[in-house]
């Protein structure tokens, strides 16, 4: 596994049009990730998310970028670039999440790059952002599970 990446793959019991809910509707986000989110979900538009009692390592503020959004499939942001600054592939990091149908299941592949070149501050560690996936993708794998049911 390179230093410069955090991938992770889980299978959810939900079609693809929840889990792509789940993961792109502020409301959603706020169930399973963060404490509020807020997200213009289009390629350029701007987002923010407050980790509080659901952060893995300590209270923090994220601004971020929507990079691209092709619905249902592909969800991708940048994050933890300094503040005041754009982001871009020198100074943030690149979380991209892609779904796709596995049977009445969606597959979710998570990648999270730019460790190598983004300096994280306030954001941690790699170690850190790698536990963190764990803890928030299991999170997800039962939120989106609970909301497929209910729908």
């Amino acid at each position: 596994m390179s230093a410069d990446r955090i991938e992770r793959e889980i299978e959810i019991e939900a079609p693809v049009d929840v889990v792509w809910s789940v993961v792109t509707e502020p409301h959603h986000i706020a169930s399973w990730f963060t404490d509020s989110a807020t997200l213009d979900l289009r390629p350029g538009g701007d987002g923010r998310f407050d980790f509080r009692s659901r952060s893995t390592g300590g209270p923090a503020t994220v601004q971020l970028r929507v990079e691209r959004v092709e619905p249902p499939r592909l969800f991708a942001f940048r994050w933890t670039h300094p503040e005041g600054a754009e982001p871009d592939e020198t100074n943030s990091l690149l979380v991209e999440l892609r779904l796709e149908p596995a049977g009445d299941a969606t597959r979710l592949h998570l990648v999270e790059s730019g460790f190598e070149r983004a300096d994280l501050g306030q954001h941690r560690s790699r170690a850190d952002h790698d536990t963190g996936w764990d803890v928030h993708l299991g999170r997800l794998r039962e939120y989106a599970a609970r909301s497929a049911v209910r729908g």
